[in-house]
C-alpha cells in the first residue's frame, strides 16, 4: 500500500474523533467530498510513445515564484489540533521540499512568524462584514511577506455541517486559531463572512496589498473570466474541499471550462480538491492547470509526522508525478496539452 494511502486512517488513531470528522466531512449530505476522488481517476490518458523521457524536469514558476514541482499546500485552519508547532511545522515541511503554502485567515500562528521561516506563503483571506478587520489582517500579511492575496468567494456563509455529538468546536483551545485577529471589540456580526462582494474588490483588494490577487473558489468558466477582467493574477478552482454547496460539480470537471476561458489571458489557474496520485497531477496540468493544491492529505501528513510528513508527501507526489510524466511521453509539465485525456 502507498504510504500516502495510509495516512488518513494513521491520522484518525491520534486525533480526537470530533476533529478527524470536521478536518475530513463535506457540507450537507456529503455528495462533493464524496465525488472528488473518483472524478479526476475518472479520466483515461492518450500516451504518446517514442519521445525521449530520459530527463525529466518538474520545475515550474506560480506568480513568478519557483517551486521544485507543480505541487502547493492549500490553507487550512487549526493545524495546531493536529501538531504543537502547527502551522510553522507546515511552513517547514513545506520549505523542505521548495514548495509554497497557503496561509488560512484563521491560522494559529502570526503572519511575523510566518514570514520568519523564509518560506513563500499566499494569504488565504475571507473579507468580513467589518472590512476594517479585513483591511488590518491584509495589512499584517503584507507585513509579514505574503507574496499573494487568496481571495476566497465561495464562502458568502460557511457552508452547513450536519454532525451529531461534539464538534471540533467543542475542543478548540485559546491560542489555536484566530492569532491575526486585530485587538477589537469585536461582534458576531463583524466577523460573519461579507455576503456582498462583488468582481470589484478584486482590485480593492490589489490595490491596497500591492499584491497578486488569486480567486479561490471559481467553478464556472464565465466566473473566471470576471475574476481575469476584475484584474485577478489568477484563479483556483476549488468547492472548498466539498464543504460549501453541496452537489457542486467536482474540481477535475469543472478545470477544463476555466483553463479554456482564461487560455491566452495570462490568468494563472490551479486546482484543488481530490488529488491524490501523480496520476491525477499530471490530468490536471495537461487539462490547464499551472499547479494543483493538496489540503486534506497535507493535514494527515502534518499529524503522523509534523514536518517530515508534509515533506515526503509532496517529494512523494513529485515522484509519482516525474513517473507519470515520462509514461505519458512527456518531460516537462508545460509540454502537457488537453489532447492526453479523454473520459
Amino acid at each position: 500500500m502507498r504510504w500516502i494511502d495510509t495516512l488518513e486512517a494513521a491520522a484518525a488513531e491520534k486525533l480526537p474523533e470530533a476533529a478527524h470528522r470536521y478536518f475530513r466531512q463535506g457540507s450537507a449530505g456529503g455528495i462533493s467530498v464524496g465525488e472528488a476522488v473518483a472524478a479526476w481517476s475518472g479520466y483515461r490518458f492518450r500516451p504518446h510513445v517514442l519521445n525521449d523521457v530520459s530527463t525529466i524536469d518538474l520545475s515550474t514558476t506560480v506568480l513568478g515564484t519557483p517551486v521544485d514541482a507543480p505541487i502547493l499546500v492549500a490553507p487550512s485552519t487549526l493545524q495546531r489540533m493536529v501538531d504543537p508547532d502547527g502551522e510553522i511545522a507546515m511552513a517547514r515541511g513545506v520549505g523542505a521540499a521548495n514548495s509554497v503554502l497557503g496561509v488560512s485567515t484563521n491560522a494559529g500562528t502570526t503572519f511575523a512568524d510566518f514570514g520568519a521561516t523564509g518560506v513563500p506563503w499566499w494569504l488565504q483571506l475571507y473579507v468580513l462584514r467589518n472590512r476594517e478587520i479585513t483591511m488590518r489582517m491584509l495589512d499584517a500579511a503584507v507585513e509579514g511577506g505574503a507574496r499573494a492575496v487568496v481571495l476566497t468567494v465561495d464562502t458568502p456563509v460557511v457552508g452547513r455541517k450536519e454532525d451529531d455529538g461534539p464538534t471540533i468546536w467543542d475542543l478548540v483551545q485559546p491560542g489555536q486559531w484566530l492569532a491575526n485577529l486585530p485587538e477589537g471589540e469585536w461582534t458576531d456580526d463583524d466577523l460573519d463572512k461579507a455576503d456582498d462582494l462583488t468582481p470589484d474588490v478584486i482590485g480593492w483588494l490589489a490595490e491596497r496589498s500591492g499584491l497578486p490577487v488569486v480567486v479561490k473558489g471559481v467553478l464556472r468558466g464565465d466566473d473566471a473570466k470576471r475574476c481575469a477582467d476584475a484584474g485577478a493574477a489568477g484563479v483556483i478552482v476549488s468547492n472548498h474541499g466539498g464543504r460549501q454547496l453541496d452537489g457542486s460539480i467536482p474540481t477535475a470537471q469543472a478545470l477544463p471550462e476555466v483553463a479554456e476561458a482564461l487560455a491566452g489571458t495570462g490568468t494563472e489557474v490551479y486546482v484543488d480538491g481530490g488529488i491524490r496520485r501523480g496520476e491525477h497531477i499530471l490530468a490536471a496540468l495537461a487539462l490547464g492547470a499551472r499547479a494543483v493544491f493538496v489540503g486534506r492529505p497535507a493535514l494527515w501528513a502534518l499529524t503522523v509526522d509534523s514536518s517530515a510528513g508534509v515533506t515526503r508527501l509532496l517529494t512523494d507526489l513529485a515522484t509519482e508525478l516525474d513517473h507519470s510524466l515520462r509514461l505519458s511521453g512527456h518531460t516537462t509539465p508545460a509540454a502537457l496539452t488537453p489532447d492526453l485525456i479523454t473520459t
